[in-house]
């Protein structure tokens, strides 16, 4: 399972770190990541990270949210700087692995004055 955690309402111009936190045992990952939902639109990708460490984000988001992992504990974060009222959504972790994906539940992000 994955929790994630840190989404919030902050204003536009704000910070917030997203964390995602496996608990249980995860097979064979390779990568891992952030996806985001607004309403009424399809899933997309914000940031990945491979298991050597090669990140991949999206341009919408480059220059402003950078990820991370923390091997140790496998938590993966999302930092999140210059937000604005479009980054606003359910922000999902993702595990992949060869053989399937791992999603959370989510957690809200709002970005409004």
């Amino acid at each position: 399972q994955l929790m994630e955690s840190g989404g919030g309402l902050v204003q536009p111009g704000g910070s917030l770190r997203l964390s995602c936190t496996p608990s249980g045992g995860f097979s064979s990952v390779y990568r891992m990541g952030w996806y985001r939902q607004a309403p009424g639109m399809q899933r997309e990708l914000v940031a990945t990270i491979t298991i050597d460490d090669k990140t991949n984000l999206a341009d919408s988001v480059k220059g402003r949210f950078s990820i991370s992992k923390d091997d140790d504990m496998n938590i993966v974060y999302l930092q999140m700087n210059g937000l604005q009222p479009e980054d606003t959504g359910v922000y999902l972790c993702n595990f992949a692995s060869t053989i399937g994906d791992y999603w959370g539940q989510g957690t809200q992000v709002t970005v409004s004055s």
